[in-house]
Protein backbone atom coordinates (compact mmCIF):
# COMPACT_ATOMS: atom_id res chain seq x y z
CA UNK A 1 0.00 0.00 0.00
CA UNK A 2 1.70 3.57 -0.54
CA UNK A 3 0.86 6.23 1.05
CA UNK A 4 -0.69 9.64 -0.05
CA UNK A 5 2.41 11.25 2.07
CA UNK A 6 4.85 8.98 0.54
CA UNK A 7 3.27 10.04 -3.01
CA UNK A 8 3.10 13.34 -2.18
CA UNK A 9 7.28 13.75 -1.12
CA UNK A 10 7.96 12.02 -4.58
CA UNK A 11 5.73 14.57 -6.83
CA UNK A 12 7.60 17.69 -4.79
CA UNK A 13 11.22 16.17 -5.25
CA UNK A 14 10.46 15.29 -8.85
CA UNK A 15 7.81 17.26 -10.07
CA UNK A 16 6.05 14.20 -11.78
CA UNK A 17 2.29 14.10 -11.83
CA UNK A 18 0.49 12.38 -8.79
CA UNK A 19 -0.51 9.05 -11.07
CA UNK A 20 2.75 9.01 -12.53
CA UNK A 21 4.59 9.31 -9.28
CA UNK A 22 2.30 6.60 -7.87
CA UNK A 23 3.21 4.40 -10.02
CA UNK A 24 6.90 4.77 -10.17
CA UNK A 25 6.22 4.19 -6.20
CA UNK A 26 4.40 0.87 -7.06
CA UNK A 27 6.89 -0.19 -9.57
CA UNK A 28 9.58 0.46 -6.72
CA UNK A 29 7.94 -0.78 -3.94
CA UNK A 30 7.79 2.20 -2.57
CA UNK A 31 11.19 3.35 -2.54
CA UNK A 32 11.37 6.76 -3.15
CA UNK A 33 15.06 6.99 -4.74
CA UNK A 34 14.46 4.37 -6.85
CA UNK A 35 11.00 5.86 -7.58
CA UNK A 36 12.93 9.02 -8.63
CA UNK A 37 15.61 7.18 -11.01
CA UNK A 38 11.95 5.52 -12.52
CA UNK A 39 10.73 8.67 -13.29
CA UNK A 40 13.87 9.96 -14.98
CA UNK A 41 14.04 6.79 -17.07
CA UNK A 42 10.57 7.46 -18.14
CA UNK A 43 11.10 11.08 -18.92
CA UNK A 44 13.67 10.03 -20.86
CA UNK A 45 11.82 7.64 -22.87
CA UNK A 46 9.51 10.18 -23.78
CA UNK A 47 12.03 12.87 -24.74
CA UNK A 48 13.74 10.02 -27.35
CA UNK A 49 10.14 9.70 -28.53
CA UNK A 50 9.48 13.35 -28.75
CA UNK A 51 13.15 14.43 -30.19
CA UNK A 52 12.75 14.13 -33.61
CA UNK A 53 9.96 16.80 -33.68
CA UNK A 54 10.64 20.24 -34.76
CA UNK A 55 10.63 22.65 -32.16
CA UNK A 56 10.88 25.90 -33.86
CA UNK A 57 8.55 28.10 -31.09
CA UNK A 58 9.60 28.67 -27.62
CA UNK A 59 11.07 31.74 -25.91
CA UNK A 60 14.55 34.03 -25.89
CA UNK A 61 15.90 34.89 -22.33
CA UNK A 62 18.59 37.18 -21.28
CA UNK A 63 20.23 38.52 -17.73
CA UNK A 64 22.72 40.80 -17.53
CA UNK A 65 24.31 40.81 -13.95
CA UNK A 66 28.15 42.53 -13.20
CA UNK A 67 29.25 43.52 -16.66
CA UNK A 68 28.46 40.01 -18.17
CA UNK A 69 25.27 39.32 -20.53
CA UNK A 70 23.77 36.18 -21.27
CA UNK A 71 20.86 35.59 -23.84
CA UNK A 72 19.78 32.02 -24.40
CA UNK A 73 17.02 30.34 -27.18
CA UNK A 74 14.65 27.50 -25.85
CA UNK A 75 12.57 25.98 -28.43
CA UNK A 76 9.24 24.29 -27.60
CA UNK A 77 6.77 22.95 -30.57
CA UNK A 78 4.07 25.47 -30.26
CA UNK A 79 3.61 28.94 -29.12
CA UNK A 80 1.15 27.57 -26.69
CA UNK A 81 3.91 25.89 -24.01
CA UNK A 82 5.88 28.75 -24.86
CA UNK A 83 3.46 31.12 -22.79
CA UNK A 84 3.11 28.05 -20.66
CA UNK A 85 4.38 29.47 -16.81
CA UNK A 86 6.37 25.91 -16.21
CA UNK A 87 8.23 26.82 -19.40
CA UNK A 88 9.09 30.10 -18.60
CA UNK A 89 10.29 29.11 -15.19
CA UNK A 90 12.62 26.61 -17.08
CA UNK A 91 13.83 29.46 -19.22
CA UNK A 92 14.17 31.64 -16.06
CA UNK A 93 16.06 28.75 -14.23
CA UNK A 94 18.52 28.24 -16.65
CA UNK A 95 19.42 32.05 -16.77
CA UNK A 96 19.90 31.74 -13.03
CA UNK A 97 22.02 28.76 -12.53
CA UNK A 98 23.63 28.31 -15.96
CA UNK A 99 24.61 31.89 -15.61
CA UNK A 100 28.32 32.46 -16.88
CA UNK A 101 28.63 29.46 -18.39
CA UNK A 102 29.38 29.76 -22.21
CA UNK A 103 29.12 26.89 -23.71
CA UNK A 104 25.69 24.58 -24.71
CA UNK A 105 26.80 21.24 -24.12
CA UNK A 106 28.69 22.27 -20.99
CA UNK A 107 25.28 23.90 -19.80
CA UNK A 108 23.37 21.08 -20.31
CA UNK A 109 25.78 19.08 -18.42
CA UNK A 110 25.77 21.18 -15.58
CA UNK A 111 23.73 20.27 -12.13
CA UNK A 112 21.17 21.81 -10.74
CA UNK A 113 19.80 20.45 -7.89
CA UNK A 114 21.23 16.98 -8.06
CA UNK A 115 20.12 16.74 -11.90
CA UNK A 116 21.69 17.90 -15.07
CA UNK A 117 20.18 20.42 -17.03
CA UNK A 118 19.27 18.18 -19.57
CA UNK A 119 17.71 15.70 -17.04
CA UNK A 120 15.49 18.42 -16.14
CA UNK A 121 14.58 19.57 -19.55
CA UNK A 122 13.84 16.03 -19.95
CA UNK A 123 11.36 15.52 -17.19
CA UNK A 124 9.89 18.51 -17.95
CA UNK A 125 9.19 17.42 -21.69
CA UNK A 126 7.69 14.54 -20.08
CA UNK A 127 5.20 16.57 -17.86
CA UNK A 128 4.22 18.71 -20.63
CA UNK A 129 4.29 16.48 -23.35
CA UNK A 130 6.14 18.30 -26.10
CA UNK A 131 9.83 18.20 -27.03
CA UNK A 132 11.60 21.10 -25.57
CA UNK A 133 15.12 21.55 -26.52
CA UNK A 134 17.84 24.58 -25.45
CA UNK A 135 19.02 25.68 -29.50
CA UNK A 136 22.04 28.30 -28.30
CA UNK A 137 23.41 30.46 -25.55
CA UNK A 138 25.71 33.32 -25.62
CA UNK A 139 27.15 35.67 -23.20
CA UNK A 140 28.83 38.66 -23.53
CA UNK A 141 30.68 41.13 -21.39
CA UNK A 142 31.62 44.95 -20.96
CA UNK A 143 32.10 47.73 -19.16
CA UNK A 144 28.14 48.31 -19.61
CA UNK A 145 25.71 46.02 -21.18
CA UNK A 146 22.38 46.67 -21.82
CA UNK A 147 19.26 43.95 -22.75
CA UNK A 148 16.06 44.64 -24.83
CA UNK A 149 12.99 41.81 -24.89
CA UNK A 150 10.69 42.16 -28.02
CA UNK A 151 6.78 40.61 -27.53
CA UNK A 152 7.48 39.51 -24.09
CA UNK A 153 5.56 37.12 -21.79
CA UNK A 154 7.85 38.24 -18.86
CA UNK A 155 10.33 40.32 -17.88
CA UNK A 156 13.60 38.37 -19.40
CA UNK A 157 11.74 36.43 -21.96
CA UNK A 158 10.15 37.21 -25.20
CA UNK A 159 10.19 36.26 -28.69
CA UNK A 160 13.68 38.72 -29.73
CA UNK A 161 16.11 38.95 -27.63
CA UNK A 162 19.31 41.28 -27.83
CA UNK A 163 22.41 42.32 -25.60
CA UNK A 164 24.25 45.21 -26.49
CA UNK A 165 27.67 45.86 -25.23
CA UNK A 166 28.90 49.61 -24.89
CA UNK A 167 31.95 51.96 -23.13
CA UNK A 168 31.77 55.13 -22.03
CA UNK A 169 28.98 56.31 -19.98
CA UNK A 170 26.68 54.24 -18.11
CA UNK A 171 23.40 55.76 -19.84
CA UNK A 172 20.63 52.97 -19.13
CA UNK A 173 17.84 54.75 -21.70
CA UNK A 174 20.81 55.13 -24.55
CA UNK A 175 21.58 51.65 -24.00
CA UNK A 176 17.85 50.49 -24.16
CA UNK A 177 17.51 52.54 -27.21
CA UNK A 178 19.82 50.93 -29.24
CA UNK A 179 19.48 47.35 -28.50
CA UNK A 180 15.44 48.03 -29.42
CA UNK A 181 16.77 49.40 -32.53
CA UNK A 182 18.99 45.95 -32.87
CA UNK A 183 15.72 44.01 -32.67
CA UNK A 184 14.02 45.79 -34.94
CA UNK A 185 17.12 46.16 -37.92
CA UNK A 186 18.55 42.59 -37.54
CA UNK A 187 21.91 43.89 -38.21
CA UNK A 188 24.17 40.95 -39.28
CA UNK A 189 27.66 42.29 -38.28
CA UNK A 190 28.94 45.44 -36.34
CA UNK A 191 30.75 46.84 -39.19
CA UNK A 192 31.61 45.95 -42.96
CA UNK A 193 35.18 44.44 -41.85
CA UNK A 194 32.61 42.04 -39.76
CA UNK A 195 30.74 40.67 -42.37
CA UNK A 196 31.09 36.79 -43.33
CA UNK A 197 32.66 36.57 -47.09
CA UNK A 198 30.21 34.02 -47.85
CA UNK A 199 27.14 36.49 -47.54
CA UNK A 200 29.13 39.26 -49.25
CA UNK A 201 29.82 37.15 -52.13
CA UNK A 202 26.61 35.74 -52.19
CA UNK A 203 25.32 39.11 -52.41
CA UNK A 204 28.04 39.87 -55.13
CA UNK A 205 26.94 37.47 -57.06
CA UNK A 206 23.34 38.06 -56.90
CA UNK A 207 23.34 41.72 -58.20
CA UNK A 208 25.96 40.81 -61.25
CA UNK A 209 23.65 38.44 -62.15
CA UNK A 210 20.68 40.61 -62.06
CA UNK A 211 23.09 43.56 -63.96
CA UNK A 212 23.78 40.79 -66.69
CA UNK A 213 19.97 40.23 -67.10
CA UNK A 214 19.62 43.82 -67.77
CA UNK A 215 22.73 44.01 -70.22
CA UNK A 216 24.36 46.58 -68.62
CA UNK A 217 27.79 47.56 -70.09
CA UNK A 218 30.79 46.59 -68.36
CA UNK A 219 31.64 50.26 -66.45
CA UNK A 220 28.59 51.17 -65.77
CA UNK A 221 27.90 47.55 -64.16
CA UNK A 222 30.72 48.00 -62.28
CA UNK A 223 29.30 51.29 -60.61
CA UNK A 224 25.90 50.21 -60.33
CA UNK A 225 27.25 46.89 -58.11
CA UNK A 226 29.91 49.15 -55.88
CA UNK A 227 26.49 51.54 -55.01
CA UNK A 228 24.39 48.48 -54.28
CA UNK A 229 27.24 47.08 -51.98
CA UNK A 230 27.34 50.56 -50.36
CA UNK A 231 23.31 50.17 -49.69
CA UNK A 232 24.00 46.66 -48.13
CA UNK A 233 26.48 47.42 -46.11
CA UNK A 234 24.67 50.40 -44.84
CA UNK A 235 21.31 48.14 -44.30
CA UNK A 236 22.79 45.34 -42.92
CA UNK A 237 25.72 46.66 -40.78
CA UNK A 238 25.02 47.85 -37.15
CA UNK A 239 27.74 51.19 -37.41
CA UNK A 240 26.35 51.71 -40.77
CA UNK A 241 22.53 52.12 -40.21
CA UNK A 242 20.22 54.81 -39.83
CA UNK A 243 19.18 54.81 -36.70
CA UNK A 244 15.14 54.00 -36.38
CA UNK A 245 14.52 56.31 -34.03
CA UNK A 246 16.23 59.68 -36.22
CA UNK A 247 16.76 57.98 -39.40
CA UNK A 248 19.13 61.09 -40.58
CA UNK A 249 21.77 60.08 -38.40
CA UNK A 250 23.45 56.46 -38.53
CA UNK A 251 24.43 54.82 -35.57
CA UNK A 252 28.06 55.29 -35.91
CA UNK A 253 27.21 58.74 -35.55
CA UNK A 254 24.83 58.57 -33.14
CA UNK A 255 27.47 56.24 -30.45
CA UNK A 256 30.21 59.48 -31.16
CA UNK A 257 27.60 62.03 -30.28
CA UNK A 258 27.22 59.85 -27.07
CA UNK A 259 30.96 59.46 -26.14
CA UNK A 260 30.05 55.20 -26.78
CA UNK A 261 32.17 52.69 -28.13
CA UNK A 262 30.50 49.61 -28.94
CA UNK A 263 32.02 46.57 -28.28
CA UNK A 264 29.57 43.85 -29.13
CA UNK A 265 26.20 42.75 -29.58
CA UNK A 266 23.94 39.69 -30.29
CA UNK A 267 20.54 39.24 -31.51
CA UNK A 268 18.36 36.10 -30.89
CA UNK A 269 14.88 35.53 -32.75
CA UNK A 270 12.74 32.32 -31.94
CA UNK A 271 12.79 29.42 -34.55
CA UNK A 272 15.26 32.18 -37.17
CA UNK A 273 16.52 29.35 -39.41
CA UNK A 274 15.02 26.57 -38.26
CA UNK A 275 12.84 25.07 -40.93
CA UNK A 276 9.07 24.78 -39.79
CA UNK A 277 7.24 21.86 -41.30
CA UNK A 278 3.64 22.60 -42.00
CA UNK A 279 1.47 20.91 -39.58
CA UNK A 280 -1.74 18.82 -40.38
CA UNK A 281 -4.08 19.56 -37.52
CA UNK A 282 -6.38 16.49 -38.22
CA UNK A 283 -3.79 14.38 -37.94
CA UNK A 284 -2.22 15.57 -34.94
CA UNK A 285 -5.75 15.11 -33.06
CA UNK A 286 -5.69 11.84 -34.42
CA UNK A 287 -2.71 11.23 -33.09
CA UNK A 288 -3.75 12.23 -29.59
CA UNK A 289 -6.90 10.44 -29.37
CA UNK A 290 -5.28 6.98 -30.94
Amino acid sequence: MISALLVKELREKSGAGMMDAKKALLETDGDLEAAQDWLRTKGLLKAEKKASRVAAEGLVGVKVHNGEGMIIELNSETDFVATNKEFIKLVDLILDKGFGVTDKDELLNKDVFGKSFQEVINNKIATIGENISLRRIKSIKGPNIYAYVHNSVSKDCGKIGVLVSLEGNNDEDFGKKLAMHIAATAPLAMSEKDLDKVVVDREKKIITEQLVSEGKPADIAEKILSGKLKKFFEENTLLNQKFVMDPDVSIKKLLENNNQTLINFVRFKVGEGIDKKESDFAAEVKDIVS
